[in-house]
């Protein structure tokens, strides 16, 4: 089970406009991953600002770099993200198991 501490760097992390897309880019990229120029391009950031979140999203442990040749390549770090998941959700329904609707009845 994750500890209290890494929860909250985690949603530190993730508690800012352009960490938060950065990250969520890279959850629909996948397993692949992408480059820092990819991403840059993709979201309008120069790179010394995507470099200073991409460090801060690695420091709480929701992005992972590999260098492949000359270039380096970050993944969201599934692992991490479904732990956080399941720190918030540990105690749900108090210990019922909960169903969720695909579509939750609206009031209009």
């Amino acid at each position: 089970m994750m500890e209290e501490t890494q929860v909250i760097r985690a949603l530190l992390a993730l508690a800012q406009a352009s960490r938060l897309q950065v990250f969520r880019l890279l959850v629909v990229a996948g397993r692949a991953g992408l480059t820092p120029g990819h991403m840059a391009e993709q979201l309008g950031l120069p790179g010394a600002t995507l470099s200073f979140h991409l460090k801060e999203l690695a420091h709480a442990g929701l992005v992972s770099q590999e260098r492949a040749g000359r270039n380096l390549i970050y993944r969201a770090s599934f692992d991490q993200m479904n732990a956080v998941l399941a720190f918030l959700t540990a105690n749900c329904c108090q210990g019922e198991e909960c169903t969720v609707s695909a579509a939750p009845n609206r009031v209009c």
